[in-house]
């Protein structure tokens, strides 16, 4: 694997700058030739090449943009005000999240409306709809409610009308795709390329679902974490690897097995014997039996549901 964004010399092509920001190459150009946005290097065929650096400048300015502000207004600002500008529009929108202190939610019947409206594109096979109801929601809500509010619920209540039989697998299927699609962006784009903290979330082969790994790894992202994402059903051995090259302080791992079972307590004593001593090893569940008497004995944390995770992470920082 390459080294990561902490060695100045890694430089990215204009593929990788479009996908973790959202800007269209054309777009880009134009920022770039009217406004100096940044200033990439040209490799020796005049391809242009971005640095880390480049792409967080460019992600903030895109969010500035978002604040009602043209990209003009906004170009020549530093990073700070910036970060600033976004603080500001961030308080404003969403106070639950000033100060840390949870004051305010959406509106339940505006999440429950747009349940409902989720649940009907997948039953009509619309995923078209669907995906522009889900990044609605992503531009209107936190990354945080985003996730507690709509997906969790939502994933909860397509795997229960799975098992009642109002859905069947193909909705399954297409619900499964959409939501992969859109968290996968979240976590493309809420990961700071600069940030000082690597994470590694993902499975264990054969003791989770995709989505669950994922909504992990989007909360971490959300929560200032440098998230690498290495997939569902992932072997220990490769694992351990990559968290031990990026030199990751956490590996967050999602697991539908139940807390007591013996294949998940030797796998996960497995890992933690493959895995420094410095790595947190934690372990997210959705349900509530998670106890320290049967995993935690073998050098994890385990964590119920995302409220208990964003908690740990900040002690970790």
């Amino acid at each position: 694997m390459p080294t990561r964004a902490r060695h100045p010399a890694v430089l990215h092509p204009i593929q990788v700058v479009t996908r973790r920001t959202g800007i269209s190459a054309d777009v880009l150009r134009v920022w770039e030739k009217r406004y100096g946005v940044v200033s990439p290097v040209r490799s020796t065929n005049g391809r242009r090449l971005y640095t880390d650096a480049d792409i967080e400048r460019l992600r903030l300015l895109v969010q500035a943009t978002h604040t009602g502000r043209t990209i003009g207004q906004v170009a020549a600002l530093p990073r700070a005000v910036l970060l600033d500008l976004l603080d500001e529009k961030r308080s404003a929108e969403h106070p639950s999240h000033r100060d840390g202190v949870a004051t305010a939610a959406p509106s339940p019947p505006a999440v429950a409306d747009l349940l409902e409206a989720c649940i009907g594109a997948i039953m009509r096979f619309d995923a078209l709809t669907f995906d522009l109801l889900l990044r609605r929601a992503v531009v209107a809500l936190s990354a945080d409610d985003f996730l507690d509010a709509v997906v969790v619920p939502l994933v909860e209540q397509v795997r229960m009308r799975m098992l009642d039989g109002s859905l069947r697998g193909s909705h399954g299927n297409l619900a499964h795709t959409v939501l992969r699609r859109v968290l996968d962006h979240i976590v493309a784009t809420a990961t700071a390329p600069l940030g000082s903290r690597d994470l590694v979330a993902g499975t264990l082969d054969g003791h989770a679902h995709e989505l669950d790994a994922l909504i992990v790894a989007a909360a971490a992202a959300a929560n200032e974490w440098r998230v690498t994402y290495v997939g569902p059903g992932v072997s220990a051995d490769v694992i351990a690897d990559t968290t031990e090259h990026l030199d990751a302080r956490v590996l967050i791992l999602s697991s539908a097995a139940p807390a007591r079972d013996r294949g998940i307590q030797r796998e996960l004593r497995r890992l933690r014997a493959l895995l420094p001593a410095r790595v947190a090893l934690l372990v997210v569940r959705s349900a509530p039996d998670v106890k320290r008497s049967s995993i935690g004995d073998a050098g994890v944390t385990p964590l119920a549901g995302l409220p208990a995770l964003r908690a740990h992470l900040r002690e970790l920082q």
